[in-house]
């Protein structure tokens, strides 16, 4: 898909602030922080929600949040604690049309959110 933001991040051809990267995920950091950390689990593949991705490919569903889940540790927010979100469609917050998983840690995370 050549007109994704998340695609062109996975390959290189758009920078961003790359936490760790595997041969099928990709984590940076989000360029719009919703808390102190913030960054973004991504496969390099494209795959448009976390339904589809769960249905289509399991196995990378959970290279994405084992990445996810390593980034969280890496980052220094496993002890006091995190968010994982996965925003799917317009009506549930997704706001690019590519699966990405949100880690965000750093303060007391709320609920509902915001």
């Amino acid at each position: 898909m050549t007109d994704c933001l998340f695609c062109a991040i996975a390959t290189g051809d758009i920078p961003a602030a790359i936490v760790s990267e595997t041969d099928r995920v990709v984590v940076f950091r989000d360029v719009s922080p919703q808390a102190p950390t913030h960054v973004l689990a991504i496969p390099r593949s494209h795959i448009r929600n976390v339904g589809e991705l769960a249905q289509t490919d399991p196995s990378l569903a959970a290279e994405v949040l084992a990445a996810a889940t390593q980034a969280a540790i890496d980052l220094g927010l496993a002890d006091d604690g995190y968010r994982v979100v996965f925003n799917t469609g317009n009506e549930g917050g997704q706001s690019v049309d590519h699966v990405h998983a949100h880690v965000l840690g750093g303060r007391q995370m709320t609920w509902p959110p915001g």
